[in-house]
């Protein structure tokens, strides 16, 4: 019986010698830029892995004889990979060095704005505009399509507010009161908005509530905002029931700047 127990102890450290003799070890620290050790770094290989201590110490035992492959990777840090070919039982010892990742974006443009925001005040797009149906395109035909506003003629670019009068609703137009916006022909409400749409950068409308510092009027009031010219551009529309042009242009100093337009309808 004790032979028997003799064989076998004989043949389970056989055994053990064999399998530690097909492999190898590899140990060591991992490190970032400054000689810091670095912990929680990702090995792996094959399809194993583990991930260094607290300290950045690893140990990792590997086949013998044959190439393989180890990546040290880590967030925030460029993921490293080596190749080892060791011979049995062979211990070795590698520090890895793993570089800060940075990453280059494309340049980016950062543009501001400044939009006063005031309470009551509804601003538009002026690109809108041409994509509203009217006989009289303009802003007046945008605002029809607003809660509150209404027109009784399709071919006039007047609007009442609320149930109010034509006439009761305040237009500026670059901060100039204009007490007469539409012009009238035949005696009828009808008639072309005194606001080029061509030229408008800024529409700003409120239905009520507005400041003071807009006037009297009881139904509503209507800013508008010219574009500053930056560079030379013209443009025209033709169409059956009339026709418009408009051009602006900047002097060479950048300290004179025109902008006209003119529309017959």
């Amino acid at each position: 019986m004790s032979r028997l127990k003799f064989l076998f102890a004989l043949c389970a450290l056989t055994t053990a010698v064999t399998v530690c003799a097909q492999t190898a070890t590899i140990k060591g620290i991992v490190f970032n830029e400054a000689q810091q050790p670095l912990d929680a770094v990702a090995i792996s290989w094959d399809a194993e892995g583990t991930q260094t201590d607290e300290n950045g110490y690893y140990l990792i035992t590997i086949p013998a004889n044959r190439e393989i492959r180890i990546s040290f990777s880590h967030i925030g840090y460029k993921k490293s990979s080596t190749r080892f070919k060791l011979q049995p039982g062979e211990i070795i010892e590698f520090n890895p060095v793993l570089k800060t990742s940075v990453e280059q974006m494309a340049d980016v443009v950062i543009t501001s704005a400044t939009l006063d925001q005031q309470e009551g005040i509804i601003s538009l797009a002026p690109e809108t505009v041409r994509k509203i149906p009217g006989a009289n395109p303009g802003v007046e035909n945008l605002l029809q399509a607003l809660p509150g506003v209404s027109s009784n003629n399709e071919l006039s670019t007047q609007y009442a507010v609320r149930g109010g009068n034509y006439d009761e609703n305040l237009v500026y137009i670059n901060d100039v009161e204009v007490y007469r916006p539409f012009l009238i022909r035949s005696g009828q409400q009808e008639g072309l908005s005194i606001i080029n749409p061509d030229l408008v950068r800024d529409i700003d409308f409120s239905a009520g509530g507005f400041q003071a510092k807009y006037g009297d009027k009881l139904s509503s009031v209507l800013d508008i905002t010219y574009r500053r010219p930056v560079n030379f551009a013209a443009s025209a529309d033709l169409s059956l029931l009339g026709a418009s042009i408009s051009a602006e242009g900047i002097s060479n100093n950048k300290k004179f700047t025109a902008l006209v337009g003119a529309r017959y309808w």
